[in-house]
Order: C-alpha cells, then sequence, then structure tokens
C-alpha cells in the first residue's frame, strides 16, 4: 500500500513571534507560517497565531525514526523549551496557552505517487507500525508537549480520517 509520511515539533503562539521563538531557542526552524482566523463578532481581537516547526519528511523511514531525527535537534534545548512553556503558560494567565507544543504525525495512506509502506528485499518492518521511546515520551513530558496523529486514506472515494 503506498503511504507517505511525515512528522513535526512545533510551538504556536499568539503572543511571539516564530522570530522570537528562534532567538529565544537558537535553532532555525524548517518552517513557519501565520494562522490568521476569522475574525468573530464574539471575539474581534483574537490576534494572529504564529508556528515555527522542526520538521523530518525523508521518505522510508519509519515514523518513531523521523521522530527521532526531529527530536534530536531539539534534545539539547529541552529545559529551555520547557522555561519558555512554563512562562508563556503561567496560572496568572487566563484562556488560551500563551505558547503550545506538539508532536505531529502525518500520514497519507493509498497515496499513489508515493513511496510503498510494504517492506523491500532485506527489510525486517514496514513502514506502517511505530511507536514512541522512552526518550521521546520524557522529552514530551518534560516539554508539556502533546501528540497529534493524523491519518488520510487517499483511495478515491474513501472517507479520510483524522
Amino acid at each position: 500500500m503506498p503511504l507517505r509520511q511525515y512528522v513535526y515539533f512545533a510551538l504556536s503562539s499568539r503572543r511571539i513571534t516564530a522570530q522570537e521563538i528562534t532567538d529565544l531557542l537558537g535553532i532555525e526552524p524548517d518552517e513557519t507560517r501565520v494562522i490568521n482566523p476569522r475574525r468573530l463578532p464574539a471575539d474581534p481581537a483574537k490576534p494572529f497565531c504564529q508556528v515555527w516547526q522542526v520538521v523530518c519528511r525523508e521518505p522510508g523511514l519509519h515514523v518513531d525514526e523521523q521522530i527521532a531525527r526531529v527530536l534530536g535537534r531539539l534534545r539539547a534545548q529541552t529545559d529551555r523549551i520547557a522555561e519558555l512553556m512554563k512562562q508563556f503558560n503561567s496560572a496568572e494567565d487566563e484562556g488560551e496557552p500563551g505558547l503550545e507544543a506538539w508532536l505531529e504525525v502525518v500520514r497519507y495512506f493509498n497515496d499513489d505517487e508515493q513511496e510503498t509502506g510494504q517492506p523491500q528485499e532485506g527489510e525486517k518492518h514496514n513502514l506502517f507500525g511505530w511507536a514512541l521511546d522512552r526518550e521521546a515520551i520524557e522529552f514530551l513530558a518534560a516539554t508539556g508537549a502533546y501528540v497529534d496523529v493524523d491519518e488520510y486514506d487517499m483511495t478515491p472515494g474513501a472517507r479520510t480520517a483524522g
């Protein structure tokens, strides 16, 4: 079955910019984006949200290998990320968090333009299974990050799941 997958670690904020996150961590992101939510009459002052991401899109790797590559780039700043999460999410703040952190896994099944998830000759495992190792769990716990997994069936006519 054709499979395309990638992983990223993201920090997002309505209070600080992606550039400020870069400056505070000393790590260049692979991607940044600005989200402008629709302005609702009930909340006309809702600001833009900026997202800072470290990404692994390397094909042929299991999800856990992609996670290891992403977290490997961030691990030296684990304490700093944790400090920023505390700083921008103090108990005094009400409502939305000032800084959110998450590990995203995105998988597209039956994506005809991508690699096959089945094991190739000499491989022991296919690309479908994955797990979070102890180091990944410790990093996520230390930084207050959550895990989000989105999986999509790209078979024509199939309903997608997320």
